[in-house]
């Protein structure tokens, strides 16, 4: 039986205004507020926020997909690394589950260093590809697509472990490895190769029974709303203040998990 939990809602539209406005991925906030504020188990938080994910990145994907935004050749390496990558990282996770007494503590760990590469990632982004693009105008073009699918095979570990790491983190990795397709190419591409892999790692999620399903509903029923009122204003709002806070936020975030 689904129960719908308002509190949970209105948790979904408060995300999904910051998503909106900012862009940076659901798992990012969703996650450990999951975790810290709500007090959910970090397996069962992780689980539904991958489903959830993948239910609110559909509609992102069609408008992209609808306006030609997405770069369907970028989406095949990303998913050629990432989808098995995710598929072992399911594997090794319910080996973990039925042969260690907690997990729990790995995810949290790992999911607070992820928070604090995000938040610097968000905060640092424009510093970290002029930089890196710098370094890899010797890399060789044919070298693109290897580098884009281990970049695939990294995100895909990451996102199944942690539900973080496809937005700021992937996104920051594009700009660097794709340094002359459009900024809405990459942002489609980034939203279309996040679909297939939080949908796989939360179906897997879902089996080893780390998915709930109540509170999946009602964040959505919050989360979809938010996200189309926070696109809506987003140009009215600068980005030096939000990206700063949300920046700084993440990382304190991510440090108390971590310690």
């Amino acid at each position: 039986m689904i129960h719908v939990n308002p509190l949970y809602s209105v948790a979904g539209v408060l995300v999904g205004l910051l998503v909106g406005l900012t862009g940076v991925g659901g798992g990012s906030l969703m996650t450990p507020l999951l975790v810290l504020v709500f007090g959910f188990h970090p397996a069962t938080a992780v689980g539904t926020d991958l489903l959830y994910a993948s239910a609110t990145k559909v509609a992102g994907t069609g408008v992209h997909g609808s306006r030609g935004t997405v770069d369907w050749r970028i989406v095949r390496r990303l998913a050629s690394g990432s989808l098995p990558a995710s598929l072992v990282t399911l594997a090794a996770l319910s080996i973990a589950h039925r042969h260690a007494e907690n997990t729990d503590h790995a995810i949290v760990v790992v999911l607070g260093a992820a928070l604090v590469l995000t938040g610097i990632a968000t905060f640092f982004r424009a510093r970290i590809v002029a930089r890196l693009t710098v370094a890899f105008e010797r890399v060789s073009e044919r070298r693109v697509p290897a580098l884009t699918v281990l970049l695939g095979i990294a995100l895909g570990a990451l996102v199944t472990l942690t539900s973080v790491g496809a937005g700021a983190l992937g996104m920051t990795a594009l700009l660097v490895l794709y340094p002359r397709v459009p900024l809405a190419r990459l942002v489609g591409s980034d939203i279309a190769h996040a679909v297939p892999l939080t949908l796989i790692a939360g179906v897997g999620q879902w089996a080893m029974g780390s998915v709930n399903g109540s509170l999946l509903v009602s964040l959505l029923i919050g989360s979809i709303p938010g996200i189309v009122v926070g696109s809506l204003i987003a140009s009215r709002i600068s980005d030096r203040v939000l990206v700063p806070v949300l920046a700084t936020t993440l990382v304190i975030v991510g440090g108390k998990l971590v310690f």
